[in-house]
């Protein structure tokens, strides 16, 4: 690919790497995504940015998986937000567009007119890594920290994997010259590509001592990773949504010293992997009498995709470990 080239960067990630400054990053733009995944809830404004935010963290870090992999960020917290959890799905197959999914829990009567991050309060953001059948899942847990969710992301990084992240992330709703409302959100991540043994700290220079990005590089590296951070900080929010500016464009204008070098575009859809069978095994581990409590008066057992909003009816008969029969014939 050739920087300048004119691309369909909505909904894509584009890969990259700072030849002179031994970085790498990732642009993303985030547009039916986001859409996709707001409008199965009637989230609060505040809710609705968290998650805007946590789906641009989520597909800026996921695009390093492997095919068939799954990486989730959550956020779990004492505050009016509880919880935030997203899920990336690598492609099933090269070529193919990567899937996500996001939602949210959260206690109306305890939001605030404080920006979204206070709403959180004391909590953990947490990175896990399922790398299929027989693999053991990967995760990681950092406290929550600093004034946005990218803090959390870059403290995970530096503290769990010695690696220095940063993030640029823009987002809120657009409105097109019809008047149509709709999400856009855009963002950048640098990460300073690992060296073979990385160094230990005893302490970091963030609250509580967890380390920082700053706090895990150093000599020339410092210098490369301090240079592109001041080159970063000049991007522009309108620059980082878009749409008037290609990703290959804003890496020219910001690095173009560094020799950007990009990769294939991944492209990433809304999409959710909830399915009656699924349904059916979530219900395996209750007896009958567990499943009469759950079945309704019309005598169905319902269930509901927190993800996408599916709404699944199910025949009693059909589910639990005592099952009576398959559900061929009785389920709705």
């Amino acid at each position: 690919m050739t920087l300048g080239q004119k691309i369909a960067w909505d909904d894509t990630i584009l890969p990259f790497q700072l030849d002179h400054a031994d970085i790498r990053g990732r642009v993303a733009r985030l547009d039916g995504v986001l859409d996709g995944i707001l409008k199965q809830h009637d989230y609060p404004p505040q809710v609705e940015a968290l998650i805007a935010e946590m789906a641009l963290l989520t597909a800026l870090v996921g695009q390093t998986i492997k095919l068939r992999w799954k990486l989730s960020l959550q956020v779990q917290t004492k505050g009016a937000v509880r919880m935030i959890a997203t899920d990336y799905y690598g492609p099933t197959e090269e070529g193919q567009p990567a899937r996500m999914r996001a939602y949210a829990s959260f206690d109306a009567t305890r939001l605030s007119n404080a920006r979204p991050f206070d709403q959180l309060g004391e909590g953990y953001f947490a990175v896990l890594l399922d790398q299929g059948e027989g693999m053991t899942p990967y995760q990681g847990i950092t406290p929550i920290a600093g004034d946005a969710l990218r803090h959390c992301a870059e403290a995970y990084f530096a503290q769990s994997e010695q690696l220095p992240t940063r993030f640029a992330l823009s987002f809120g709703k657009s409105t097109e010259a019809g008047g149509t409302e709709h999400w856009r959100a855009g963002g950048m991540m640098l990460q300073h590509m690992p060296k073979a043994s990385p160094f230990a700290q005893d302490g970091g220079s963030g609250e509580g001592g967890l380390l920082q990005p700053e706090d895990v590089v150093d000599g020339e590296g410092a210098e490369n990773w301090n240079r592109a951070n001041l080159l970063l900080d000049t991007v522009d929010e309108l620059e980082l949504i878009g749409p008037s500016v290609a990703p290959t464009d804003l890496l020219v204008r910001l690095f173009h010293e560094e020799r950007p070098r990009v990769f294939d575009l991944q492209a990433v859809r809304f999409g959710c992997t909830c399915s009656e069978e699924r349904v059916r095994n979530s219900l395996s581990i209750y007896s009958a009498q567990d499943i009469a409590k759950m079945t309704t008066d019309e005598g169905i057992v319902t269930a509901d995709c927190q993800f996408c909003g599916a709404h699944y009816r199910l025949d009693p008969a059909t589910v639990g470990f005592e099952a009576s029969n398959d559900g061929t014939e009785n389920s709705d």
